[in-house]
């Protein structure tokens, strides 16, 4: 469940009054999601997503985030696009959280990944990495390579419990993932969070899916553009059984070269790149797994899924192994 504050009616029509879009017919909590408390709005100028941030997130980070979303909504990428109120400001607070209004995404987000979808991801990622082009100010990765010892080391009591000889085999990846990490590759603003349920489609009913919208920017940062590939990858492209689907991996990637062209040294260190992003995943879940207590009333995601990913990308000779 992701309403973790509630809105009485009263406090909702008192802060839309600051806003220009009409007056409010109902407003209903978004039931999926984990960081944050959502709501479906609608009123007599349309459809909005309302959103209060939670605790994870860091207040003074989020001028960052929605000045992102806005500036990529008015270069065209299809994203929520914040909702300034009439003294021009996007980000406000209610209910004593930080709140932002967000414009409406028509669409689904797909529960079964097939190929057909893959491609127009590939697309949309290539179309978000040159809308970010021009946004200039940075954030920095918080997840990035440096976090991962630390996140590691606060896993180290209680990862063998998840699966016997987890910890050392971990300290093996990361020694390995961290000397090959590579160095001066094409940089910029990335979603670092791409997962299916981040991505709207439309036209799956008898005809080819296409991307309707790119949500959920509250982990985007400034990083390597094709680590936001190698996130996608190890999201998209393996099946219920873990193994590797090469024919989605394929179509994703040509799909993102046809929009912007991968480099030579992009693409050698395509590997290490999602060898990278798999650790990323299962550290954090090892940390939820290892530290939400007993009873908590949070759906915890399994580490050991990414393990499995993460050993396909450690027996990966070379890039053939993803279909190029």
């Amino acid at each position: 469940m992701a309403v973790y504050t509630e809105i009485s009616d009263e406090a909702l029509r008192a802060f839309l009054a600051d806003y220009g879009i009409g007056e409010l017919v109902a407003f209903r909590g978004i039931a999926e999601g984990v960081e944050n408390s959502n709501y479906a709005l609608k009123t007599t100028s349309g459809d909005y997503i309302l959103t209060l941030y939670e605790k994870r997130v860091d207040p003074a980070e989020l001028p960052w985030f929605l000045g992102l979303m806005r500036h990529l909504a008015a270069r065209g990428l299809s994203c929520p696009e914040p909702v300034a109120a009439r003294d021009g400001e996007a980000l406000r607070e209610l209910c004593g959280r930080p709140a932002a209004i967000c414009t409406f995404l028509p669409g689904v987000w797909p529960r079964r990944v097939r190929q057909a979808h893959c491609g127009p991801l590939g697309g949309a990622l290539a179309e978000l990495h040159i809308s970010g082009t021009g946004f200039t100010e940075e954030r920095r990765n918080s997840l990035g390579p440096e976090a991962w010892a630390p996140l590691l080391e606060q896993c180290r009591d209680g990862g063998d419990a998840v699966q016997p000889g987890l910890i050392a085999e971990l300290d093996g990846h990361l020694a390995g993932i961290l000397r090959e990490w590579p160095e001066g590759l094409p940089r910029g603003q990335i979603h670092a969070d791409l997962f299916p349920d981040n991505v709207f489609f439309l036209g799956d009913a008898g005809g080819a899916p296409r991307v309707s919208g790119l949500i959920d920017f509250y982990f985007a940062c400034t990083d390597f553009l094709a680590y936001d590939l190698a996130i996608c990858l190890n999201a998209w492209c393996f099946e219920p059984d873990f193994s590797f689907n090469i024919t989605k991996a394929r179509a994703m990637i040509a799909a993102y070269r046809a929009v912007r062209p991968l480099g030579e040294a992009e693409l050698a260190a395509l590997p290490v790149l999602c060898r990278g992003s798999a650790l990323r995943f299962l550290l954090t879940r090892l940390f939820d797994w290892t530290h939400t207590p007993a009873g908590a009333m949070v759906t915890r995601k399994d580490p050991l899924e990414y393990l499995k990913r993460l050993r396909f990308h450690a027996s990966a000779q070379d890039i053939h192994a993803y279909g190029l």
